[in-house]
């Protein structure tokens, strides 16, 4: 995938997890008071379950205000620090897979920040089982910048039970699975934490040619002791990595082929 197209693919990721985070924060902020549920298609382990919470993910927080404005610029300070290295690895060419997965984690980032940065400003302050809160109220928002709530609305207690009373420590307690409530900003972060996680497992087979005869599918093996590999670009416009290879194993080793090249060229004096 060439660079161009993955700008296109981080700015998609990040405008609709965007778009979908905030549309349904605003919806919930505007139609719910805290507490109030919707089951959705009337389940009861899939539920919207409106809660502010003056933290992080999953309903975390931080006490105080100043920890509060400590969250703030934290999220701000790594939302930069990631858009430089998105800007990097968009520049190294890396990995379609890998780009997508930090911009997950950038999208779900700034959803939060925004919801922190000014939601005080432009909501009223929700309350439980009252009147929802109204946005741009004429008497201003319920708090200052980068003090407002972060709206959390989902809500999965699939598992709900006691732990069996041989369990140390929790033994005959209730059991709930899963109990955080979260929003879209939450799961994109999750999501991209995992591909990124996965990508590290993922072996990077990138191809090495050789500048040899002119033949770009030249086996690098093929090469004579001393001669050195040219790195270049494949087809697919991605960056090749240059590897150091012992000359005297390729000397010995003179027909094996390198991973992810055509051996269908072969060297001109072995097929004489």
């Amino acid at each position: 995938m060439t660079r161009a197209k993955k700008i296109w693919l981080l700015s998609a990721i990040v405008l609709s997890v965007l778009i979908i985070d905030q549309t349904l924060k605003f919806w919930v902020k505007t139609h719910m008071s805290i507490g109030e549920e919707i089951r959705i298609l009337g389940s009861n382990w899939a539920i919207i379950h409106f809660v502010e919470n003056p933290g992080m993910a999953f309903g975390l927080s931080f006490e105080g205000e100043y920890g509060k404005l400590a969250l703030s610029l934290f999220r701000i300070l790594a939302v930069v620090l990631l858009f430089f290295y998105l800007r990097w690895m968009l520049k190294e060419n890396f990995s379609a897979w890998l780009i997508a997965g930090f911009g997950l984690i950038l999208a779900g980032a700034l959803g939060n920040i925004i919801d922190s940065a000014v939601y005080g400003l432009l909501f009223s302050e929700s309350t439980f089982h009252g009147q929802p809160a109204v946005f741009l109220p004429p008497e201003g928002g319920y708090a200052g910048f980068l003090h407002g709530k972060v709206v959390d609305m989902l809500y999965f207690p699939i598992i709900e039970g006691y732990y069996p009373d041989w369990f140390p420590l929790w033994g005959g307690e209730p059991f709930l699975f899963f109990r955080p409530v979260f929003n879209i900003a939450d799961v994109s972060i999750t999501l991209g934490v995992l591909m990124v996680l996965v990508m590290q497992f993922i072996p990077n087979r990138r191809v090495i040619y050789a500048d040899l005869h002119h033949h770009p599918n030249y086996p690098i093996s093929a090469l004579p002791p001393g001669a050195q590999a040219q790195p270049t670009a494949n087809t697919k416009g991605d960056i090749v990595e240059e590897q150091t290879t012992d000359s005297e194993a390729l000397h010995e080793n003179t027909k094996a082929p390198v991973q992810g090249i055509s051996t269908s060229h072969t060297d001109e004096s072995s097929a004489q």
